[in-house]
């Protein structure tokens, strides 16, 4: 009996190991994943949204003001645009000026809950396409593109305020097995700039709903209507 119960004790803290370094091993791999986020302990925060939220109103043209670091943001002068389409999805085509040339990338957006319309959700497709060379007769030559693009999953964008006509704030965010969760937040203007007292108080917002902002740093948006 002495044995079964120290063979039990030993399995138990076995076990705790293994878990505790299994939370070590995801903590790494996410950390290697993400590059420039943070992962924090726990599950994504609830924040508050929009209440009443129109989004008609939303659509249109934002500019990035303020972020948490992105991987996938690395240029200046980033920038949305946001079309309602006849079926009640949304177009979302993004922007960015990367090392002197335009880059954009388009995606498709969603009210993932009728009950709660400024959580939405957007996805973006990544098309990688290359040149295939075909002879025909004589010397003609076909030269076709070949596409083959790669949908994302659908990601969390929460409108948490708005006022529709100068400022947003977005927030999203994606938990590993409820061990941890990665984040994103951003404001967003309808003009280039946005008064410190604005942003400030942005952030004040985020915290007030356990989003931790001290990373938050301004977005780049000069010098960018000059022709490319």
């Amino acid at each position: 009996m002495k044995l079964n119960l120290c063979l039990r004790r030993l399995c138990r803290a076995e076990s705790i190991r293994n878990m505790e370094f299994l939370h070590v091993v995801v903590f790494v791999l996410l950390s290697a994943l993400v590059g420039a986020q943070v992962p924090h302990w726990g599950p994504c925060p609830e924040p508050e949204v929009q209440q009443a939220f129109s989004l008609k109103q939303f659509m249109g043209r934002w500019f990035e003001i303020a972020k948490l670091p992105a991987q996938f943001e690395k240029g200046r002068c980033i920038e949305t645009n946001f079309t309602l389409r006849t079926d009640s999805s949304i177009r979302v085509v993004s922007s960015e000026i990367l090392k002197g040339e335009l880059k954009k990338i388009e995606g498709t957006g969603i009210i993932e809950d009728p009950k709660n319309p400024a959580k939405l959700g957007i996805t973006y497709s990544y098309g990688e396409c290359g040149g295939v060379t075909a002879s025909g007769r004589g010397q003609e030559v076909i030269m076709m593109s070949v596409c083959s693009p790669t949908v994302l999953p659908y990601s969390p964008y929460w409108i948490l305020s708005t006022d529709y006509v100068n400022q947003a704030l977005v927030y999203s965010c994606t938990d590993v097995l409820r061990l941890f969760h990665v984040d994103f937040a951003w404001v967003l203007g309808r003009t280039r700039s946005l008064p410190e007292a604005t942003i400030d108080k942005a952030r004040e917002v985020f915290a007030h709903n356990n989003i931790d902002v001290t990373r938050m740093i301004p977005s780049r948006q000069l010098g960018c209507d000059k022709t490319l």
